[in-house]
């Protein structure tokens, strides 16, 4: 039986055993039905809201994503590289990653409103410190022979160092770091948009739990979790499995 076929076998199951659980126990409105969150589902769709917010949220996502990619990938290279900054900067990061994003909400809209930039604030910084010891760890963790032989070779310590190198010898630690950012950095954004004004997924969460809309609050935790599945599955999984390829390391893989 190969594994799509269990998945989907599984999921009919689940979806008997959540219809059955709804009508036996009688959640009434405190949790839907499938029927129910279907009808939101198709509401939200054809009114545009669900596609409205969710575009919002992935516009915000993707921008905060990136920025904490390069910075904390740029972070994790000098940790690596520098002692200093490594016992300094390093360890105030260490710090920082055990603060919730959310906590620096209220500093966001001080410094920047409640607005936009405040949620792509609080999400690049709950991404951020995950990827900058994710890379630190890689980096470090590549044999010096490798460096010693690429200098060898003529590539230098500098730029071309750290592209042909020193990403790929790092490769299973960073993918890993970008994976966990990315969840990091979902779990800020929502947090932040169920407090911050305009379109998007916690938002229109929030506008849910309002009402009373527990379909609608339903079908909002259901989209998160398939755009983070799908996004894990055919982005980073397809991704990893290449890089790792390329660079002979499929065999490092867990």
């Amino acid at each position: 039986m190969s594994t799509a076929l269990r998945r989907t076998i599984f999921l009919v199951l689940l979806l008997i055993a959540w219809e059955a659980g709804f009508r036996i126990f009688g959640w009434g409105w405190r949790f839907p039905s499938p029927t129910q969150t279907l009808q939101a589902f198709y509401d939200g769709i054809v009114h545009g809201e669900l596609i409205q917010a969710t575009i919002a949220s992935m516009a915000r996502l993707l921008i905060s994503f990136i920025i904490s990619l390069l910075i904390g990938t740029t972070l994790g290279f000098l940790f690596a590289r520098y002692r200093l900054l490594d016992d300094t900067i390093g360890f105030l990061v260490v710090a920082l990653q055990t603060i919730p994003s959310i906590a620096w909400l209220p500093f966001a809209i001080i410094w920047f409103g409640l607005n936009e930039s405040s949620v792509i604030f609080i999400t690049t910084l709950g991404a951020t410190w995950t990827m900058a010891l994710s890379s630190r760890t890689g980096i470090k963790n590549i044999p010096p022979i490798y460096l010693r032989a690429a200098q060898t070779m003529g590539t230098g310590n500098g730029f071309n160092m750290f592209v042909q190198v020193m990403i790929p010898a790092a490769f299973p630690h960073l993918i890993n770091g970008v994976r966990t950012a990315w969840a990091f950095a979902w779990r800020a954004l929502v947090a932040g948009e169920l407090i911050a004004k305009g379109a998007g997924l916690g938002q229109l969460l929030q506008d849910g739990r309002n009402l009373g809309d527990t379909s609608l609050m339903l079908c909002i935790v259901i989209i998160i979790a398939v755009l983070g599945t799908v996004s894990d599955h055919f982005c980073f999984k397809k991704l990893e499995d290449k890089v790792l390829e390329r660079y002979g390391l499929a065999g490092s893989k867990s």
